[in-house]
C-alpha cells in the first residue's frame, strides 16, 4: 500500500530554497488522475539539549485552480510588507555580528 502511496505522489519537478535554519522545498507532484499540483514544505532545525537534532516540518497543498489567487494574494502581502517595514531584516538586529553601519537602507 505504501507504494501505492509514493506513485501516486511522484514528485516531477522540485527546488530547494535554504534559508538559515529553514529550509523550503517547492515540489510538484501529480495526482491520482494525473494532473499537478504544488506542495511547498518549510523544514526548521531544532536542536536538543544533548546536541543531537531533529526537524519539524510544515506542508501546505496549493492546487492549479488555487494558482491565480494564490500568486495574487502572495505578492500583494509581501508588497504590503515592503511598503510599511522596507526590505531590512529586522530580526538581523539581534545577532551578534550586527552593525548598524553596513545598512543601507536608501540602495540608489
Amino acid at each position: 500500500m505504501l507504494n501505492n502511496l509514493d506513485d501516486n505522489q511522484k514528485e516531477i519537478f522540485s527546488r530547494i530554497l535554504r534559508a538559515g535554519r529553514r529550509t523550503y522545498f517547492f515540489d510538484v507532484r501529480e495526482t491520482k488522475a494525473s494532473d499537478y499540483y504544488l506542495t511547498i514544505t518549510e523544514s526548521k532545525k531544532f536542536t536538543n539539549e544533548d546536541e543531537s537534532y531533529y526537524y519539524k516540518k510544515h506542508k501546505i497543498y496549493i492546487y492549479k485552480e488555487d494558482f491565480e489567487n494564490f500568486s495574487k494574494f502572495l505578492n500583494e502581502t509581501m508588497a504590503y510588507i515592503f511598503e510599511k517595514r522596507g526590505q531590512e531584516v529586522i530580526s538581523e538586529r539581534h545577532q551578534k555580528n550586527y552593525s548598524s553601519n553596513s545598512i543601507n537602507l536608501n540602495s540608489e
